[in-house]
């Protein structure tokens, strides 16, 4: 039986446990686990770090630990009760643990690595913690390096600050919230700036001196060197080296320079090392010549300590010794080293060198002691600073006396060279012994009897600059005195030293005052015996020093010799000044107390604190006696000494004053005087001019009240509590005058404010004192009432805001208010808390944009404060502070003050970043407030007595609140958010049940809120929070139910809710939950139905669910373009959804300024995308919203206010620019057009001459700079992992400059790196749709032109015909060869079918984005037959193109013709055309398909036309084929012949004969289009895409079935000879063979074309026609773009017709001089260009031989036109006559209908007949719907005009206008016209004779200019052909209420 564990509560797991039994919980090694219940050696619980899976494990695997637990039962928390540091790391690891991992992901290496090494720190650290072998200091230790370490980790990951004490985490909830933010805020500033230790230490290691020539002993004197100053600031340390350099002494080698303030580390600050040789005089002399051993300067060397400053570790140095150039400047060498005085010191030796280890310490000594043991271990020694370090310790006993020997001048004494002297210094007691011990070179060596000072050489002048210490006693220095005798070290004799006078200093002066600091010029008394010196008494009596002789002592003063010291006196028991003796001995002389008390504050603070307890006795003393006549001079000097103690330097002496009042302090009587003169200087504050003094009184107010409180109660110990009422009263009046002059307001120049504010400090520091003698209701009566009397009315800028509430933070410290009974100050500190946060928060910041107010900075401590207050209130406190408020105004004020208090302190810079805990305190105490006043609101803001203020601000505040990032708790890590729901639970679900409940409450008073609080509700239910919606959706239909009632709809709700989505959702906001939740029908957990369920019951239902299906579509797009906008996003993806979201603002939302918003977000990506096309087109939009009017537009985005024309001006000329920048000039002259016309009108001629002269740029652009077509692909997103705006949908894309299919596979790919990549192009199914994937289906698409007009027409250069092959795009094709029925392997043509699909476009591209998505597909098939002729008809029309180009010179060199040729004849020989006789000419055919008679007929027909062309085609060949290739140029000629024997030709018949071939890009044939209206605007010309036909298709290889041998010769012969301009023309074909596989064509011709040309690798079975191929790109595609071309069995050519149709007719409407009569057969000729007597000859005569002339035909239908024959030739010029609009140019002569410049035609050079060719014929034919009219097509030319010598002598086309409008009807309008108009030219043309059914009269006028590009974009692709000729303006989308933006 399972039995709640009662201490088992907590453990952590030994073993890993797989968990395998039933119920089983999985456990790892090291997870700690909470146990719940226990039943025979098993346990069952959770492991922490998943506590929802709950499941059993045994008992043997735990390892139970003692934990706290805290409420017991279901929700019970089990704390360790482990040391608290412990407890963080494991936590702080585990979570680690996680980032660190994220930081490999992300690849930061380096913080990874740190981070690694720092988590194993810890881990070692925490071994040592817990194995518990650590002495308390090292413990210590280890902790603090713990934490140090935790907190850079924290740190460095972003984690919160944790606040500390001792090392420990604090609990925020033990704490008071002052404290937790001073604790914070310590943390914050030590980690922001490190604080510097205030006091440094210099470790210094001798360690050996190198030089070539030493041999002698050494003394070395360290010490720390002022450059700036020219003083030493420490002592010296000395080091003895014996004769090899090295220390005599290894344990004292070392020291440690001891405080040196921070000021003391800078740059001109140096150790010196000054090094004395002990042995003979000179150097060089003899080794026994003299046994005196003499101290001789030998070297100094130097060194900066800001070079230490860098260096961490004890690193070794090695200094450079350098000697003196003359001995006398030895005493200021180390001074020429540092000032780089070269002259004046050498390198004492190159390889002479002093090796030193040094290093700089920081700290305290007690740190350093802890920190470097081994130092202080190896008896290291102190060397002290010359005076006290900056900071003085009570206590701390030091009495150095520091005399340094500066200089002598002495006289020669009867030698004929200077003396070289020597001093020996010597102390002496009262009684003339000499002091042992206390004669110091300095530290590391230990004191002596006396010292030796070095000599110099022959010198009577020498200065030695060298420092002695003397640590004589205290209480010996009374009468002792310094003997300094001088000695002449003579160098001969022997050597001996002799005496020949001395010098003598006492240490102190009769008066008790010690030797002054300072240089004193002491008298050298001759004496050249010993004996003279051992009575001390006898010389003592002598004067001493120059400086007091008195004045009648000429004779000593006049004397040469003298010699000077410098002494320094170090001590904390005696002193030099006079003044301090003089008061300390006020009884002696009480005629001075006056005069001392007055000198007291001139005196150095060093020496009152050394006096401090005899100084104050001696105050009060003084008080006790003549308090009258000293009162105020005692209270002064009093307040001096306080605040002498505010110093840092002496504010360790607090302490000793506090010891003081308690212990030592006896002035009873004191307080009297003490309250009588504070009262007399606060009575005064507001007179006085001068502050500063009555600012140091109130300073002192702490310690002023503590005398006062003590005197006082030594007075009622003493006298058993006589005087209280009087002492009380005097108490009051003192309050009494505080708080007057704290009511009192600054006047004029007085800056009363700063003296209230030194008061405000220290006041509540008096509160504790007070409390000794006064009730606690009594001290809080004088704590309100003084508080309560300040100013009302804060100014800015004043200081006593920030004061005020420091002084109220440390009131509700106090035990005044943390005592129970004490509610007194509540009211008063909380509304002076309020009124000063409020007015420094919002304290108006100086002008110009900065950053927000750094607010921690002045309110931090007021904020605490304010916590802490609301903190300890409760309800009783609410209860009484709300009665309080008499009026309701007053409760509406301060209602509406803490709620603007709240909402400031939720502010994000309230509090760094990282203090989370800081900032859960105060919603935790904000949230309690709120629930406490909302009652308030309930009671006295409802129902008649409402106010919207108080209510607005209450929402305002909640939904604040709600949203601040410190509470969105799922963006925290899971242990964080544990800590939290312990501690705090889900404060946002609390707020947002308060919020719902009060809503409830308002009542009818909710219409108030409608719509202003949509947006702020609508944000909260944006948290990602289950409850928290729940509770807050349901307001929605409320609101939406009042607005209903009100206004009968609920428009503004729907308004409101879409355009507070929007910024919501942009900023991140929401998800897709949020949106399944808005929309979901299932009832949601809780009480709440859904709102959709709730909106299904109300009458309004239909709106309500239409705005529900709104919200949700906007939320779907919303959440689509936020993820992608994210960063690292591709450009493509950002633009489609952005497009996707902008067109839904526009149709369904109608929201213009959200969709003006849209337009320019769009047109910044594809600005930054470099689609400066797709920019202009969406910058277009906004463009068409303006007119051009004098409207003023208010400032909206970055436009400025101006007015309506200038912005669409400006919008105007930067879409121009974009068009220009995008190579879309044709849709630039457009508008350049239209400003033009706007400048003109204004008369602005200045602009208009630029727009004319940018509009001309742009024509010249057109015609010199070449441009890229770019490829068009068929996309399909399938899979519902796609966003919303591309699941499930088709688009086509326009490539990118250059990309071919495989690219944009590629990049499609990356763009969706987890898409996959179908194979095939059939229509995917359901499973494919609803799959939980997302696939790609890519093929490349044709496009089909809509502008025919232009791409039909002769002489129009290719450079603007390539424009309307790829603009202005609404339809694509694509071609799906496949076999139907039994495919017959011989002969594969017989099944070959073509399944075509169209394509249409929502929008043309190119438009505001690069893709559009398909809005409708068509789909037909063709037939082997139609298809067969559609091949023979291309290949034709391709041949015509490259002979023409021939004849016309416009290839460089011949070989494409010799190609094409080669392909089609050596086809030939190997089956070529005879397979499609084959396959259609044989009985079996015809006699099954009845229906294809007039096919077969016309498939023939096109045969005998290809042989005819061919004959003509190696006639050109011949004239222009080079020597080289003659041999080829014959076998081509032999196999034409075996080809035409092989068709069974002898003679062209007379049809074929007389068909012209010679025209510009023409067709030597009628074409057979069953829609000829749709080819041009006027009649019927079909439109390419850049083909083969258009321009020189140089080296359009394919594998084709016509190919043979020959093409490998040709390939080889040919090579790469084609010129840049023909691969520039050139347009890859497809590579696939429509008769057989077997006959492709050899490598080497496929791979002689350029890469970008060539298809896939020529392999025999890729060309198997299969579904496989459709994924192919249109160049390596089979059939890739064969267009179809379904014959209406009523256009087909019968055989009557065929035969009548060779013959003239007479057409009825047609007036006899322009009948047509038919020429001879001879009048065709080649060279037709002869005829053309309007032009000069042309220079190059064609010698093939006569064709005859081809008769026109008509199949069956009007609409074919007959080709009229006229002898009378035709005039060239097209400018001279005004002939109808649009027509052929005059070079062209070719059948009426024909198909000339098929889009993308294709086949190539190798095969007459490539089944599959890219494009195919008609181009628009058969998806068009069914022909309906006659038309006539032209061929275009392929680009230079009139160039062209072929032309028939008098054959005409019929002109478009009149040939198709009358069977037309209106005629289908031209989806895209040309931009400029073409139609205006005017040609001369003859009128042709018509077929009666289209005669009409001729339309002269000339049409109307083409719309702008937007227009043609708006235009849609319809199947009706009888579209009016004018389609009328398309509406605007949008409204026009335009007028501010």
């Amino acid at each position: 039986m399972w039995i709640p564990t009662e201490h088992e509560k907590y453990g952590v797991v030994l073993a890993s446990f797989r968990g395998t039994v039933q119920h089983g919980l999985p456990l790892e090694i090291g997870d700690t686990v909470q146990i719940l219940e226990k039943c025979e050696g098993w346990y069952r619980g959770f492991v922490h770090k998943n506590p929802n899976a709950k499941g059993i494990f045994p008992c043997s695997y735990i390892h139970l630990k003692n934990a706290h637990i805290k409420n017991k039962g279901q929700f019970e928390t089990i704390i360790p009760t482990e040391d608290s540091v412990i407890t963080e790391m494991t936590s702080t690891l585990r979570e680690w643990g996680c980032m660190w991992k994220q930081l490999y992901v992300r690849n930061e290496g380096d913080l990874f690595h740190r981070l690694w090494h720092v988590m194993n720190e810890i881990l070692d650290l925490r071994r040592q913690v817990l194995v518990g072998h650590l002495t308390h200091d090292r413990m210590r230790d280890v902790k603090q390096h713990i934490t140090a370490r935790l907190d850079w980790g924290n740190e460095q990951l972003g984690l919160d600050l944790v606040p500390r004490r001792e090392f420990g985490m604090v609990d925020p909830d033990e704490i008071s919230v002052t404290e937790l933010y001073r604790l914070m805020e310590h943390r914050h500033r030590k980690k922001e700036t490190p604080v510097p230790a205030s006091t440094h230490h210099l470790f210094v290691q001798v360690k050996s001196l190198m030089s070539s020539n030493l041999g002698e002993d050494l003394d070395v004197f360290f010490y720390i060197y002022d450059g700036r100053e020219s003083r030493p600031l420490s002592e010296r340390f000395f080091v003895r080296l014996n004769k090899n350099g090295i220390p005599k002494s290894p344990e004292r080698q070392c020291t440690l320079f001891v405080d040196l303030g921070s000021s003391d580390l800078r740059k001109d600050v140096y150790i010196v090392a000054h090094i004395i040789r002990i042995g003979r005089m000179g150097a060089g002399e003899k080794k026994n010549q003299s046994t005196v051993q003499y101290h001789r300067p030998f070297g100094c060397a130097v060194v900066s300590i800001a070079d230490l400053l860098t260096a961490d570790s004890k690193d070794d140095h090695q200094l450079k010794v350098y000697a003196c150039t003359t001995e006398s400047e030895w005493y200021q060498i180390h001074d020429n080293i540092i000032r780089k005085v070269n002259s004046r010191y050498n390198l004492s030796g190159s390889n002479t060198g002093l090796s030193v280890s040094l290093q700089l310490l920081h700290g305290d000594m007690e740190q350093l002691r802890r920190e470097y043991m081994v130092l202080f271990t190896r008896g290291v020694s102190v060397t002290k600073k010359l005076g006290f370090s900056d900071i003085i310790m009570p206590g701390e006993m030091r009495n150095d006396l520091y005399i340094t020997l500066e200089r002598g001048e002495f006289e020669k004494g009867g030698k004929s060279v200077a003396r070289n002297v020597e001093i020996t210094v010597y102390a002496l007691d009262i009684d003339g012994q000499i002091l042992k011990g206390q004669v110091a070179a300095g530290a590391g060596e230990p004191g002596g009897d006396e010292y030796h000072s070095f000599v110099l050489y022959h010198n009577n002048s020498p200065r030695w600059s060298e420092q002695i210490k003397l640590p004589i006693p205290v209480d010996m220095f009374r009468g002792s005195h310094v003997r300094f005798e001088f000695r002449h070290c003579s160098t001969k004799d022997k050597g001996e030293k002799k005496l020949f006078g001395f010098s003598f200093v006492p240490l102190m002066q009769e008066d008790g005052r010690t030797l002054p600091d300072g240089t004193h010029e002491l008298i050298v008394h001759k004496c050249e015996d010993n004996v003279l010196l051992q009575d001390s008494t006898r010389y003592l009596k002598l004067p001493f020093s120059k400086g007091n002789l008195p004045g009648n002592n000429q004779a000593v003063k006049g004397s040469k010799e003298s010699f000077w010291i410098t002494s320094f006196l170090c001590s904390t028991k005696l002193t030099q000044n006079g003044e301090m003796l003089d008061l300390l001995k006020w009884r002696a002389h009480p005629e001075r107390i006056n005069d001392s008390l007055s000198k007291l504050k001139d005196i150095d603070g060093s020496e009152i604190v050394k006096f401090l307890q005899d100084t104050l006795d001696t105050l009060f003393g003084i008080l006790d006696e003549s308090s009258q006549r000293y009162g105020l001079k005692v209270f002064d000097s009093l307040v001096h000494i306080i605040n002498l103690l505010q110093d840092s330097k002496f504010q360790h002496f607090k302490p000793v004053m506090d010891t003081y009042i308690e212990s030592h302090f006896a002035g009873a009587l004191s307080y009297r005087d003490l309250i009588k003169v504070l009262k007399w200087y606060v009575d005064r504050i507001i007179d006085a001019e001068h502050q500063d003094h009555f600012q140091q009184v109130l300073k002192a107010t702490e310690y002023i009240f503590k005398y006062i409180i003590q005197s006082r109660r030594l007075f009622s110990l003493a006298t058993g509590g006589q005087n209280e009422e009087e002492f009380r009263c005097c108490m009051r009046e003192l309050f009494y005058s505080i708080r007057f002059f704290l009511s009192q307001e600054s006047k004029g120049s007085m800056p009363v404010a700063h003296t209230q504010a030194v008061f405000l400090r220290t006041f509540p520091a008096v509160y504790g004192e007070l409390l000794k003698l006064f009730s606690m209701r009594e001290v809080a009566t004088f704590v309100h009432d003084t508080l309560g009397s300040l100013p009302t009315t804060p100014k800015p800028d004043c200081p006593l805001e920030a004061v005020k509430l420091q002084c109220i933070a440390k009131t509700v410290e106090s035990q005044l208010y943390t005592n129970p009974e004490v509610d007194l100050i509540v009211e008063k500190l909380l509304a002076v808390l309020l009124m000063t946060i409020l007015e420094i928060t919002n304290r108006p910041q100086p002008s110009g944009k900065h950053t927000p107010p750094a607010v921690p900075d002045v309110t931090g401590e007021f904020v605490a404060c304010l916590l802490a207050l609301l903190r300890q209130m409760s309800d009783k406190h609410y209860e009484k502070l709300l009665q309080r408020f008499t009026s309701k105004d007053d409760l509406r004020d301060f209602l509406l003050q803490i709620f603007t208090v709240f909402r400031i302190l939720i502010r994000p810079e309230m509090f760094p970043k990282d203090w989370t805990v800081m900032r859960l305190v105060t919603n935790n105490v904000i949230i309690t407030t709120v629930l406490y006043l909302s009652d308030a609101l309930r009671k006295d803001f409802l129902n008649d007595k409402f106010d919207y203020k108080v209510w607005d601000s209450y929402f305002y505040l909640s939904v604040i609140f709600i949203n601040q990032p410190c509470l969105q708790l799922e963006t925290f890590s899971p242990s964080k958010r544990k800590k939290v729901l312990e501690k705090y639970g889900d404060m946002r679900v609390m707020m947002g049940c308060e919020i719902f409940s009060m809503w409830q409450n308002l009542g009818e008073h909710k219409l108030n809120f409608i719509p202003a609080m949509i947006g702020p509700f609508l944000e909260v239910t944006l948290v990602p929070q289950p409850d928290l919606r729940n509770v807050m959706i349901p307001i929605f239909h409320d609101m939406m139910d009042w607005e209903q009632r009100r206004s009968g709809n609920f428009k503004q709700v729907e308004a409101k809710l879409i355009d507070k989505l929007d910024s919501l959702m942009s900023e991140g906001k929401g998800d897709e939950t949020y949106r399944e939740l808005f929309n979901s029908i299932i009832p949601l957990f809780g009480p709440y139905p859904s709102l959709l369920k709730k909106i299904e019951r109300e009458t309004w239902r239909e709106s309500g669910i239409s705005l529900i299906a709104t919200v949700t579509r906007l939320m779907e797009r919303l959440l689509d373009y936020r993820d992608c906008m994210k960063l690292g996003e591709v450009d493509g993806k950002k633009i489609g959804c952005t497009v996707s979201l902008l067109n839904f603002y526009k149709t369904e939302l109608n929201k213009e300024e959200m969709y003006i918003r849209y337009i320019h977000k769009l047109y910044d990506l594809h600005l930054k995308a470099q689609n400066y096309t797709e920019a202009s087109y969406t910058l277009l939009l906004y463009d068409e919203l303006l007119e051009w009017s004098e409207r003023p537009l208010r400032e909206f985005l970055n436009y400025p206010m101006q007015t309506e024309w200038q912005r669409k001006e400006y919008l105007h000329l930067t879409i121009v620019e974009n068009f220009d920048r995008g190579k879309s000039w044709e849709n630039g002259i457009l508008l350049c057009r239209e400003l033009a016309d706007q400048y003109e009108a204004y008369y602005d001629y200045r602009n208009l001459s630029k727009m004319r002269m940018k509009e001309a740029s742009l024509y010249d652009k057109i015609m010199d700079q070449q441009r890229l077509e770019p490829e068009f692909f068929r996309v399909g997103f399938y899979g519902k992992k796609f966003p919303f705006f591309l699941r499930n949908k088709e688009f086509v894309c326009r490539g990118h400059d250059y990309e071919r299919l495989e690219a944009f596979q590629q990049r499609m790919l990356n763009e969706f790196p987890h898409a996959i990549a179908m194979q095939h192009a059939n229509q995917p199914d359901q499973t494919i749709y609803q799959a939980e994937a997302q696939y790609l289906q890519i093929y490349a698409v044709t496009p089909i032109p809509e502008s025919q007009d232009v791409l039909q027409r002769d002489g129009v250069p290719d450079n603007i015909k390539s424009f309307y092959k790829v603009n202005h795009i609404w339809r694509f094709r694509y071609d799906r060869p496949f076999h139907k029925g039994t495919k017959d392997k011989e002969n594969e043509f017989k099944s070959l079918w073509v399944e075509r699909t169209t394509l249409t476009l929502v929008q043309s591209l190119p438009g505001i984005s690069r893709w559009f998505e398909v809005e409708k597909k068509d789909l037909v098939e063709v037939s082997p037959l139609e298809n067969a002729i559609e091949v023979i008809e291309n290949k034709n029309l391709q041949l015509r193109t490259l002979i023409t180009q021939c004849q016309t010179r416009q290839m460089q060199n011949i070989n494409p013709l010799t190609m094409c040729l080669n392909g089609v004849i050596d086809a030939a020989v190997n089956g070529g055309l005879a397979r499609y006789q084959e396959a259609f000419f044989v009985k079996d055919y015809i006699v099954n398909h009845p229906e294809d008679g007039d096919k077969i007929g016309r498939l023939r027909e096109l045969m005998f036309e290809q042989a005819h062309i061919l004959e003509f085609g190696l006639a050109v060949h011949e004239k222009f084929v080079p020597q080289d290739m003659r041999p080829l140029h014959k076998k081509l000629v032999d196999q034409f012949h075996l080809m035409k024997s092989s068709l069974g030709i002898q003679e062209f018949p007379a049809y074929v004969r007389a068909s012209p071939i010679h025209f510009t890009n023409g067709s030597p044939r009628t074409c057979r289009n069953s829609a000829p209206n749709i080819m041009c605007p006027e009649g019927g010309r079909v439109v390419a895409r850049r083909s083969p036909l258009t321009y020189p298709a140089v080296n359009r290889y394919s594998s084709s079935s016509l190919s043979s041998q020959a093409s490998n010769e040709v390939s080889n012969i040919t090579g790469q000879s084609e010129s840049s301009d023909e691969v520039f023309n050139m347009q890859p074909s497809p590579s696939t063979s429509s008769l057989s596989s077997n006959h492709s064509a050899s490598p080497n011709v496929t791979s002689s074309a350029p890469s970008s040309a060539r298809g896939s690798p020529q392999l025999p079975d890729k060309h198997k026609h299969s579904r496989e191929n459709a994924c192919l790109s249109p160049r390596d595609r089979p059939c890739s773009a064969i267009f179809p071309n379904p014959l209406d069995p009523t256009q087909r050519m019968n055989a009557h017709q065929m035969g009548d149709s060779t013959l003239p007719r007479s057409e009825p409407n047609i007036s006899t001089p322009d009948k047509v009569v038919r020429p001879a057969a001879s009048s065709w000729s080649l060279d037709c260009a002869k005829e053309a007597n309007t032009l000069p000859p042309t220079p190059d005569r064609f010698l093939a031989p006569p064709i005859p002339p081809r008769p026109p035909y008509t199949v069956g239908s009007p609409a074919k036109n007959t080709r009229s024959q006229s002898p009378i030739p035709t005039l060239r010029s097209p400018q001279k006559s005004s002939a109808p609009p649009f027509t052929p140019s005059p070079t062209e002569c070719q059948s009426a209908g024909l198909v000339s410049n098929s889009p993308a035609l294709s086949g190539s050079y190798s095969s007459g007949i490539s089944s599959l060719s890219r494009c195919s014929v008609s181009e628009a034919s058969g998806t068009e719907g069914p022909p309906t009219g006659p038309g006539s097509g032209s061929g275009s030319s392929s680009g230079h005009g009139d160039a062209a010598p072929l032309q028939p002598p008098s054959t005409l086309l019929p002109n478009s206008a009149s040939s198709g409008l009358d069977e037309l009807g209106p005629r289908r309008d031209s989806k895209t016209p040309p931009p400029y108009s073409v139609f205006e030219r005017s040609n001369s043309r003859r009128p042709v004779p018509l077929p009666h059914s289209l005669s009409v009269p001729p339309q002269v006028d000339p049409p109307a200019l083409p719309p702008k590009p937007h227009q043609m974009r708006c235009a849609k692709p319809d199947a009706d052909p009888r579209r009016p000729p004018i389609e009328p303006p398309r509406p605007r989308a949008l409204p026009r209420k335009v007028s501010q933006l």
